[in-house]
């Protein structure tokens, strides 16, 4: 609930509302950017609300450093195995 205070104090409405629809998909970058905006916020280095536009800055740097970290949860990975059913066994059966 503190958080949600100290959000609305520095985010320009328009910025809340991209920040609540990151949050439905990706709700971990969502918090990471929140704990951004804290910190600036508390160490005096926001001057005005922060805008839609530096919001999207902002979202940019955290997904660089995500992929910089190798933090990336897009990555899957299929191993498959050698050998087992194959369809071309089956003319061999004849």
């Amino acid at each position: 609930e503190a958080r949600a205070s100290i959000l609305s104090q520095i985010l320009q409405p328009e910025a809340a509302d991209r920040l609540g629809r990151i949050r439905l998909v990706k709700g971990s970058r969502a918090t990471d950017v929140e704990n951004r905006l804290i910190m600036l916020a508390r160490s005096g280095q926001l001057r005005a609300k922060v805008t839609e536009d530096q919001l999207k800055e902002l979202l940019g740097a955290v997904a660089e450093n995500r992929e910089r970290d190798g933090a990336s949860g897009g990555i899957i990975v299929v191993s498959r195995r050698k050998g087992g059913w194959d369809d071309d066994d089956d003319l061999l059966d004849l």
